[in-house]
Formats: structure tokens, sequence, C-alpha cells
């Protein structure tokens, strides 16, 4: 995959030199609390690169990194759709980057790989992320109940939203979105 480029941002594919940086903001509170991982972020990470099921990019926003976007895909033809998971630095959430990130993502996975639907499963009670994913066009589709198990082994629902290719909100400033 080529690099992806929205209006502020930057998606690359993720390297093993960003591992470092990318722990530290999963080992963020914050980033914690929603994304599942032990006290070895770094191989956790390294194994994604690793997984040829996922496709991991380094989200830089200012020559800096701000966290990380993947894909998935279900190939499958009666069901083929492509799945985003993402965590973005706290000390840059509300400023419209996941949002940025999520669209240029999609229009990619749209334009470029010709999905007609995307997912992603935001954790239930995180409205951030769903208020972020709403902006681009994805759509609540149901509560998955006990959906996740959290860092303090209790299990919380997560909401399962979806995009159609016809409903995606493109937004303006986009720079050659499906580059790639």
């Amino acid at each position: 995959m080529t690099v992806l480029r929205g209006a502020s941002l930057i998606l690359r594919p993720t390297v093993r030199e960003d591992l470092r940086a990318l722990a530290a903001i999963r080992a963020t509170p914050e980033v914690r609390a929603r994304w599942r991982g032990g006290d070895e972020l770094e191989a956790e990470i390294a194994a994604d690169l690793e997984d040829p099921g996922t496709r991991p990019l380094t989200i830089d926003h200012g020559q800096r990194i701000i966290g990380m976007i993947q894909w998935y895909a279900e190939d499958e033809p009666d069901y083929r759709h492509a799945g985003i998971d993402l965590f973005l630095d706290p000390t840059v959430h509300g400023r419209g980057l996941g949002t940025e990130a999520v669209r240029t993502l999609a229009c990619h996975l749209i334009d470029v790989h010709g999905y007609h639907r995307l997912i992603i499963d935001p954790a239930a009670d995180n409205t951030a992320a769903i208020r972020c994913y709403t902006k681009v066009g994805f759509r609540p589709v149901g509560i998955m109940r006990q959906y996740e198990r959290g860092p303090d082994g209790t299990w919380h629902d997560g909401l399962l939203m979806d995009l159609l290719a016809t409903e995606l909100v493109r937004g303006e400033g986009l720079l050659n979105p499906s580059q790639g």
C-alpha cells in the first residue's frame, strides 16, 4: 500500500521504527482503556505488522506520529467488506484528526479496493468515537452485548456501525484520498 494523504495528515504503512512511539500512545490511560493489551505493547504492535490479515498504517501529523489506523478484509464474495480500527494520541483528540484519518482510509477502501461496505465497532459508551465515525457517514447497526472484555475483566457492549459506499461523506480538503 502506498501513502494516503488527507488534508492535514498522512497515513503510511507502519514500520518497525514506529513501534516505540505507537506503544507510548497505546500506553496512555485514555487509549489503554479502549485497546486491549498487556505490558509488551511494542511486541503486540509488531505482531500486527506480521499479521497478513491486518494492514496497519501509522498516522503522521505535522512531522509527528499521532496514532495508528488499521484495516482488515472479509473477501468471501458473498460477504465482502472491510473493517477499520484506530487509536490516536489523546493530546490530539477533539481536533477532527480521527475523522480525517477514517475518511481518508474509507475513500481509499471504496475507491481503490472497491469495497461497497465498511464496518467499525467502537465501545458502545465511546461517544467521541461514535461522533467521529458518524461524521464520515457510518451509521449504527446495533449493540453487540458483552462484546469485549475490558482491562478490569468485565464485559462491555460494542456498537456495530457500517457505511455503504453511497453514504460516504467525503468532506473538503482531501488530497488524493485514494492514491495507492
